[in-house]
């Protein structure tokens, strides 16, 4: 069997207020926003240095942070959705590289440049 690489790129965040996720990320962790959906004044998703996408849901009334999705990044794309149809995971309507595990969660597979899941697997902020 081919050996599958892959790492967690980034996981997403439904929050009620974006505004003071986003402040809150920024002035107490230091997590930049690197990249922005929608209107600077009223955002739909925010991503942050570090992995961290918000994504505004306002009317969620249930507590905040309810999980979006995990967003993978993978050496082979290709073989990760193979694998996964596999395992019971099914396409979401969003695109092919969407799936929903056979429990729910919801798992976004993107496909790396060269290198670049050894070089994050190969990082421990810890040492």
């Amino acid at each position: 069997m081919t050996e599958v690489n892959c790492y967690m790129e980034h996981i997403a965040i439904r929050v009620r207020d974006i505004a003071w996720h986003v402040r809150f990320f920024r002035e107490v962790l230091g997590m930049d926003v690197v990249r922005t959906n929608g209107p600077a004044d009223a955002p739909t998703q925010v991503w942050t240095v570090g992995g961290m996408q918000l994504i505004a849901d306002p009317d969620f009334a249930e507590p905040e942070g309810r999980l979006g999705h995990l967003g993978i990044m993978a050496e082979d794309q290709e073989e990760v959705l193979r694998r996964a149809r596999d395992w019971g995971a099914r396409e979401l309507p969003k695109g092919r590289h969407w799936l929903a595990l056979p429990d729910g969660l919801c798992i976004e597979v993107l496909q790396a440049s060269a290198g670049a899941v050894a070089a994050a697997r190969a990082v421990d902020p810890r040492a």
